[in-house]
């Protein structure tokens, strides 16, 4: 768990606060010594696991405002940089802060362009956070949490001076629509309460003629100074701090302004150090003076933070899954508990039932084969209706040819007739049962018939059989004797002639096909 630490630079000493669940609290300050920078040191060795901010409030700092054309990307970046190396060409704390638009036809903007210019006073401590490869959120200056706490209290004037007082000195900021335009340190000699009233009095006209005269305000233009003081400061400040006709004050409880702002941390007195670093914590601004390069480390907290976040949240959701899984086993290792009993249950009241037949003459084991061998006999067991109904189909379109009989056998092993050929023989599996049907019929075509007649009534019943590609016909007789040797006349039919002509064919069909 990574806990944030703010730390407070000042001239001439850095101090350490510790913020947790919007507690502040004070760890240790370190002088701007060798031996102070050893200390530092220790410290952070000691808080490897924390993320850290620098508050500075010095008086080594620059403001400029600039008006630069309409730009966007990197372009706008280039010439924002150029400027700062102009303006501030040693200074390694830089930044810029966009006051806006102007509304003239070209629509330049304008930007305040700061710097924090003494590398000295930060360069120890910058580098002793470099050595121990602590991560740097940013480095901010006090006056651009002006605006910050302006906006929190709903103070929206158009223009006013804030002044506050921290480690001996007075801010004194100037912030124009709720933006920063003007700030700098005056040291505060006389700390009693009286010395502070005078100070925040004399100070603020100080800054009002100062505006003026850099015509940031005009001449007899009313503007209002808030005062952050402590409340057993207010008598004396309301009678010090006097309005006159272009400047006015405002008192604002210290302890009030925190408690509005929901700080857990009040401040003791009118040093408003725990109020800004607070501040900062809770709501640190837009523009640091950091650069990416001394930011390094807490970029790649970042990444590690963000890869962390995708890995616990893949856990989280693994976890989840599993656990579904684990209580869909679980319900269905009840349902599987419930169906066996359900069996037994079922087992024992069909064994409860079986007991109360009859006892059987023999065996379950000889009743189950005897079973088995009906049901095989059954299935073996075949029916003349396939061949009837084939016969049948063959003499609907033969009403001359009447039936005497069919002779129908099945089992037999009987070969296939020999036109099928040797080749067929040989190739035909052994044992094939077969059905076979012998008809017996005549054939009545009446007085007038001739024996080509006859003969192509009997080939239509043959080719009706054989239209079957499954049975196999074989003609026994025919109805006249048509062998080559005997010649066959129509004029030779004599009265025996036509009297009704036999014939027997034999069908034959594999069972199964």
């Amino acid at each position: 768990m990574h806990v944030r630490r703010l730390l407070y630079l000042s001239a001439h000493q850095l101090t350490a606060f510790k913020w947790q669940s919007g507690v502040l609290s004070e760890e240790g300050s370190f002088d701007a010594t060798e031996a102070g920078k050893l200390g530092f040191a220790n410290y952070l060795a000691g808080n490897r696991k924390s993320i850290f901010s620098i508050l500075a409030n010095v008086s080594d700092e620059g403001f400029h405002i600039e008006t630069i054309p309409f730009l966007r990307g990197a372009d706008r970046t280039a010439i924002v940089r150029r400027k700062l190396g102009q303006l501030f060409f040693s200074a390694a704390l830089t930044t810029s802060m966009s006051l806006g638009h102007q509304k003239s036809r070209r629509k330049d903007e304008r930007i305040m362009l700061a710097a924090l210019t003494n590398n000295e006073v930060f360069a120890p401590w910058l580098s002793a956070l470099a050595s121990a490869e602590s991560p740097l959120a940013g480095v901010y200056s006090l006056p651009l949490l002006g605006p910050v706490l302006l906006r929190k209290l709903g103070i929206t004037d158009e223009r006013c001076l804030l002044l506050t007082i921290q480690d001996q000195s007075i801010r004194q900021s100037y912030l124009e629509k709720g933006e920063l335009f003007f700030s700098r340190l005056t040291p505060l000699h006389n700390s009693s309460i009286g010395g502070i009233t005078q100070t925040f009095a004399t100070e603020a006209r100080k800054l009002q003629q100062y505006l003026v005269s850099q015509r940031l305000i005009g001449r007899q233009q009313p503007i209002n100074a808030y005062l952050l003081a402590h409340a057993n400061t207010s008598k004396a400040l309301e009678s010090s701090c006097v309005d006159s006709d272009n400047l006015s004050f405002t008192i604002l409880d210290i302890e009030a302004c925190a408690q509005q702002c929901s700080f857990k941390t009040l401040p003791a007195d009118t040093r408003c150090e725990p109020l800004f670093l607070q501040l900062l914590a809770a709501d640190p601004p837009r523009t640091q003076f950091a650069s990416d390069a001394q930011r390094h480390d807490y970029h790649l907290w970042l990444v590690r933070s963000v890869l962390q976040g995708t890995g616990a949240i893949a856990l989280f959701g693994c976890l989840l899954w599993s656990g579904r899984q684990l209580y869909e086993a679980y319900q269905l290792n009840q349902e599987v508990e419930v169906i066996t009993a359900e069996t037994s249950l079922a087992r024992r009241r069909y064994e409860d039932i079986l007991k109360t037949f009859p006892p059987i003459p023999t065996s379950n084991e000889s009743l189950r084969r005897v079973i088995n061998r009906y049901v095989e006999l059954e299935n073996a067991s075949t029916s003349p209706a396939y061949l009837w109904r084939e016969i049948s189909r063959a003499l609907h379109d033969a009403p001359s040819i009447e039936l005497d009989g069919i002779e129908w056998k099945a089992g037999g092993t009987q070969p296939p007739r020999a036109p099928l050929g040797v080749e067929a023989q040989r190739n035909e599996p052994p044992g094939v049962e077969r059905e076979i049907a012998v008809v017996h019929g005549t054939l009545r075509l009446g007085a007038e018939s001739n024996p080509r007649q006859v003969l192509a009534a009997f080939k239509g019943l043959v080719d009706a059989l054989e239209l079957n590609p499954q049975l196999e016909v074989e003609v026994l007789q025919q109805p006249f004797d048509v062998e080559s040797g005997k010649p066959l006349k129509g004029g030779d039919a004599t009265v025996a002639d036509s009297q009704p002509r036999a014939f027997k064919v034999q069908i034959r069909r594999t069972r199964g096909s």
